[in-house]
Parts: C-alpha cells; sequence; structure tokens
C-alpha cells in the first residue's frame, strides 16, 4: 500500500490522511490544549477522495496516523463511452482506462485532465 506514517501535529488542510481505510482529505484541523491530565488533541474533520463521505477523528497531536501518497497525473479523454463514463490515456505511460466523469463537468474527445490514483482507484478532478 503506498502509505506513509506521520504525527498528527504534521498534518494541515488539504493534507491527505487514511480514516476508516479511506484515503481523505483535510477540511479541518483545530487543537485543545493540553489538559491537567493528558497532552494536547487534535480535531480533524476530511471527506472521502473518492467515495465523498465526511468522517471525523480526534486524537493526541503526538500520535502517528497513516498517511495515503495519492498521485496527481495528466490524462486525455479519448472517447466517452456515454455522459458518465469515459476513457483516458495517461500522458505519461499512455495506459487507458475508463473512468466515471464527475457530475456538472463537460469534457469532450481529446480534452487534457487532471485526475487522482491512490490504490487502483481514480478520480477526475473539476477545475
Amino acid at each position: 500500500m503506498a502509505k506513509e506514517q506521520k504525527e498528527v501535529r504534521d498534518l494541515q488542510e488539504g493534507n491527505y490522511v487514511m480514516m476508516e481505510d479511506a484515503a481523505c482529505q483535510i477540511n479541518a484541523y483545530s487543537t485543545a490544549k493540553p489538559g491537567k491530565h493528558g497532552s494536547a488533541k487534535a480535531r480533524i474533520e476530511a471527506r472521502g477522495v473518492f467515495d465523498g463521505k465526511k468522517r471525523s477523528l480526534s486524537q493526541p497531536v503526538d500520535q502517528k496516523i497513516y498517511v495515503p501518497i495519492v498521485d496527481r497525473k495528466q490524462g486525455q479523454i479519448v472517447s466517452k463511452e456515454s455522459e458518465t463514463v469515459a476513457q483516458v490515456m495517461d500522458l505519461d505511460t499512455y495506459e487507458t482506462v475508463t473512468m466515471q466523469i464527475p457530475e456538472d463537468l463537460d469534457i469532450q474527445a481529446d480534452d487534457d485532465i487532471e485526475y487522482l490514483e491512490f490504490e487502483g482507484k481514480r478520480k477526475i478532478l473539476q477545475d
């Protein structure tokens, strides 16, 4: 699996984090001061990159957490199979894969796109 460990204190908004075995992007990050009997705690709110579900987590800032290594790649639309599915060619490897087209995104054949890839899952990014 393409992931590494980091301390919770090293995270910030916009970073990726593993929550419930899903790659998520952090929307909100806040910390609480250490109390009389405990260490400082961080509260993380994130949204799943590939499933869109909201998740939250509260952990001590010195605890380690997994961070996924999500690849950002360039591609080109080869053809549209339907309104929701497109054939995309990776511009580095020339591999062709089928991907879902996000709602509210108007793309045509020969358009250049950016997409995310993690553990065989792919998602077209909206501009």
